[in-house]
């Protein structure tokens, strides 16, 4: 005899609420206070921002860091660094944020999609060089969920093809592949500082190179094409917008990276327990390991092919266990109209529908089958670095009752 499941009236596995994310502690505390008091929260003369970049760049081994706004801007200026000509394509993930579409419409580039791996969710290196043509610029490729693409491939499609490669680590700060970490292979990478990443300043971006030219044209782009510290007196080398990062971002970064490894060390032991506690679950199947990366769970997925995902994500609340289904629901071009209507720039559709379009351009799911499948099967539970084993113990227990309950 199966338990009762608790949404059918049983007892359910957890009963008190799972412990709230808490990011930030008294260095923060102390930086900001200090910035404050320093009367100056303008970053590009203050000294927190510089010193987080710099610490930033080093982290990662890298000659250079830009800081902005948001992951998004940090994508933007890496964009920006390409400096797409109008109907060059960009290709990029159909499972991520608009973060990593919009800036390839802003900069009046099209957006394409490879398809990903059905159980990591990650861009294919396969995919992606099918869907490289005369007019391909760059790839962003999004790492998901903490664990890396498989890069070292993606680099040699690069290569071959001559096409910058841009690695978006919104949700992999702080990851091994291989020998690296996460980011430190591409042209460029960018990283999102938001509330939800592995490290955050609230909100907040940063953009990592080793080429002093694009790392200039990084820099200038994140402030209205202008440097007043080496440039003549408004002399703005093109256009571009304003994505500067204040002194309290700064101060808070400083801070957070010092304790970003830590953090992922936590994610990769939590997600190992509860991958092995629910491997033998009927009807689910885990994410596994891979011996060549680090997993460090932004948010922990699983997928549900032996029962109806909705209903089991309902039952695993009814034991106490918050759990999402098909994350972002359908391929991020169908999220919205300014793709699947081209309802870009006023009613002009640009670039689709002008001559600088090299060809028809269609966001339709059958052009990437394998992230329609992921998105039906998918399950997301938030995991993070101030849970118990006891905590992960009871998420593994609710999976293990939904699974053979149903």
């Amino acid at each position: 005899m199966f338990e009762a499941l608790a949404i059918n009236g049983g007892t359910p596995v957890r009963t008190e609420p799972f412990p709230s994310r808490k990011p930030f502690g008294q260095e923060e505390e102390d930086l900001l206070l200090e910035a404050v008091r320093s009367q100056n929260l303008f970053g590009k003369s203050g000294t927190f921002v510089p010193q987080f970049e710099k610490a930033f760049a080093e982290f990662y081994g890298a000659q250079y860091a830009q800081s902005s706004t948001s992951g998004t801007a940090a994508i933007h200026l890496a964009v920006g660094a390409v400096n797409p000509d109008p109907g060059d394509e960009i290709i990029t993930a159909p499972i991520t944020d608009p973060g990593s579409v919009m800036p390839i419409l802003i900069q009046n580039a099209i957006p394409v999609f490879a398809d990903v791996d059905p159980l990591s969710m990650n861009m294919t290196a396969e995919s992606i060089e099918a869907n490289i043509t005369d007019r391909t610029r760059a790839i962003i490729l999004v790492h998901l969920f903490g664990r890396s693409c498989d890069t070292d491939e993606v680099v040699e499609i690069a290569k071959a093809h001559d096409v910058i490669l841009i690695e978006d680590c919104s949700q992999c700060h702080a990851t091994m592949y291989k020998d690296r970490y996460a980011g430190a292979t591409g042209h460029m990478a960018c990283y999102s500082l938001q509330q939800s990443k592995h490290m955050t300043t609230g909100d907040g971006g940063m953009t990592i190179t080793n080429d002093e030219e694009t790392y200039i044209r990084l820099k200038l782009f994140a402030d209205k094409g202008w440097d007043y510290k080496y440039m003549g007196e408004r002399d703005h080398a093109f256009l571009a917008p304003n994505y500067r990062m204040t002194e309290m971002q700064g101060a808070v970064g400083v801070a957070q990276l010092k304790k970003v490894r830590d953090v992922t060390l936590q994610r990769i032991a939590l997600g190992r327990q509860l991958t092995d506690l629910i491997a033998d679950a009927p009807g689910v199947t885990a994410v596994p390991d891979q011996d060549d990366r680090e997993a460090t769970w932004w948010n922990y997925i699983f997928h549900v092919t032996g029962h109806d995902p909705d209903a089991f994500v309902a039952a695993l609340k009814a034991e106490g266990v918050s759990a999402g289904a098909h994350y972002i629901g359908d391929p991020i071009f169908m999220r919205g109209s300014f793709l699947t209507e081209k309802n870009t720039y006023g009613k002009s559709g640009f670039p689709f529908t002008s001559e600088v379009a090299s060809r028809e351009y269609e966001y339709t799911a059958d052009i990437v089958p394998n992230a329609v499948k992921a998105l039906s099967t998918v399950v997301v539970m938030g995991i993070h670095e101030h849970m118990s084993e006891e905590d992960i113990r009871d998420m593994g227990e609710a999976i293990q009752k939904v699974a053979r309950g149903l």
